[in-house]
């Protein structure tokens, strides 16, 4: 039986696992007709990276990157005590995905270097990893919330490219 979840009353039924990032596990759920993803927070080390309090950092950084302008999935719903975040379905290809099938396209890095602009504006960097990219149409959305404060050895010039298989 798949694993459900309840978020501010509202039940979950897991469809699959997409994802499991340094910061939490990512489902593809539904509720009724609608799709979702939901994130659980996982507490599990990592040699790479420090964290604080993930909930509060994933809000954090929605609300930073919301104001950077970038496509990303709405913010939906969160649960504080059970380390769920609750976000937009957004339905395509990742950027790793194309990579693989060599789809990547030139209009991609160029609406990746748009982002990378506008997040350099507000003093961010996002992490460039082609899985937390997903095309939809015409749009790039930058998946994941996490930002950090700009440092240009972690941008999509001197990091991110590496992994897009662009030099």
């Amino acid at each position: 039986m798949a694993q459900r979840f309840v978020v501010n009353g509202k039940t979950y039924q897991t469809i699959k696992l997409l994802g499991h990032g340094k910061g939490g596990y990512s489902y593809l759920v539904e509720n009724g007709k609608m799709l979702f993803v939901l994130k659980q927070i996982h507490h599990e080390p990592c040699d790479y990276y420090q964290f604080g309090d993930k909930m509060q950092a994933e809000l954090h950084d929605y609300q930073r990157l919301s104001e950077v302008g970038i496509h990303l999935p709405k913010l939906i719903a969160f649960d504080l005590e059970q380390e769920i975040i609750l976000k937009e379905y957004i339905n395509g290809p990742t950027i790793a995905e194309l990579v693989e099938q060599k789809a990547l396209q030139p209009g991609h890095i160029e609406k990746v270097l748009r982002m990378q602009d506008q997040c350099i504006a507000k003093g961010l960097n996002i992490d460039y990893y082609p899985t937390n990219f997903i095309v939809q149409g015409e749009n790039l959305y930058y998946i994941d919330y996490e930002c950090n404060m700009y440092d240009p050895k972690w941008d999509f010039d001197h990091w991110g490219a590496q992994y897009w298989k662009v030099s």
